[in-house]
Parts: C-alpha cells; sequence; structure tokens
C-alpha cells in the first residue's frame, strides 16, 4: 500500500483483501485493487471498481479516468499522495460492467473497515456506485456537492467526468470543498483539544 507506513490492521487488512474468495470476481481478477494514499489521509476517495489498468497493477485509478483525477486534485490544490484512494468493489468487474448488488454488499465491510481504521474527516463518494454502497441513496446530480452526515461530499466519478469535460469545473470544485472542509475540521480538532 503507498504511503505513509501502514498501521498492522490496515495492512491486515489489505491482506485480507488480496486473498478474498467471497464472490466470483475473485476467478476473474489479476490483482486486487485495496486502495492507496497515507493510513492516517484527512481526505478518502471512494470510486466504483477497478478497471482494466487498475486490475493489472493492483492500485486504484491508474488509467484515463486515474489521469483526469490527478488533474482534477492538482486543481484543487490537493496531491494524490495525501488523500486515500479506492473503491467499493476490490476486484474489477468483468468488461468493466458496474457491480451488482450482491458483489457491492460482500464488498462493503473492507470498505467500511478502511474507513473506520484510517478515519479521513472527508470522504468523497465519487458516483452512483459509491453514494449507493455507503449511504443508501443515489442522485448524484441531485446530490453533488453535498456534504452528508457530516462527512461525506457526494460528486461525480472521474469517468463520468472524462465523459462529459464540462463536468470538471465541478468536480475540481467539489475536490477543493473536501480539502476546505478537511482543513476546517482539522483546526476545529485542534481548538477542542485546547
Amino acid at each position: 500500500m503507498a504511503g505513509s507506513m501502514c498501521p498492522p490492521d490496515l495492512v491486515l487488512l489489505q491482506e485480507k483483501i488480496a486473498s478474498c474468495e467471497l464472490c466470483p470476481l475473485s476467478l476473474s481478477r489479476n490483482l486486487t485493487v485495496p486502495g492507496s494514499g497515507p493510513s492516517e489521509a484527512e481526505i478518502m476517495l471512494v470510486g466504483e471498481a477497478p478497471g482494466r489498468e487498475e486490475d493489472l497493477k493492483g492500485l486504484p485509478f491508474v488509467g484515463r479516468a486515474g489521469r483526469l483525477l490527478d488533474e482534477a486534485l492538482d486543481e484543487a490544490g490537493l496531491k494524490r499522495e495525501d488523500v486515500f484512494i479506492t473503491s467499493v468493489i476490490k476486484c474489477r468487474p468483468p468488461q468493466n460492467r458496474k457491480p451488482n448488488k450482491k458483489e457491492i454488499e460482500l464488498c462493503r465491510p473492507y470498505l467500511e473497515d478502511q474507513m473506520d481504521t484510517i478515519r479521513p474527516r472527508i470522504i468523497c463518494l465519487m458516483g452512483n456506485t459509491a453514494i449507493q454502497a455507503v449511504l443508501g441513496v443515489v442522485g448524484v446530480t441531485v446530490l453533488r456537492g453535498q456534504i452528508l452526515s457530516d462527512r461525506f461530499l457526494v460528486t461525480y466519478h472521474p469517468a463520468a467526468v472524462l465523459r462529459n469535460r464540462n463536468l470538471m469545473a465541478d468536480f475540481v470544485s467539489d475536490l477543493r470543498e473536501a480539502k476546505i472542509q478537511s482543513l476546517k475540521l482539522s483546526k476545529d480538532a485542534l481548538l477542542n483539544e485546547e
């Protein structure tokens, strides 16, 4: 796992994901894609599922959508190495199809464990699959830019922005807002400690 020294529970979780055989996706994958980033990241980005490039490299968002994500992070004043990036599903669905309900249910505990272990201040849910898996609702176009339950910021999936570059400004704005809210929450936490 890229990033700072991983606590033992995050390393164990990564190993558990790597050996997972809970659903048929384990039969067709090359590599699992648990996620990457610092173990104490203030911001977590959650996408849908690994694609072809991710499946080959074992890293999240390394294909075309990943290059767009890097560009958007840069424009928002964030660095990839400062955020933890993962997906709802840790294995590539065949032909990059959307993960089905059963796959999401079986894989969701891994995502929940990542959120509990890393404890990011802000979690960007990128696209309807991530929103549905975590919050049980859909409607990225209606919910986009909103922060729900004090920590979940809803935004577009980078692949959607690739298909419609007109969404890029909003996507960057959402990532910038994640940074602002993360800094605000960090400052509030420090003030509460005093």
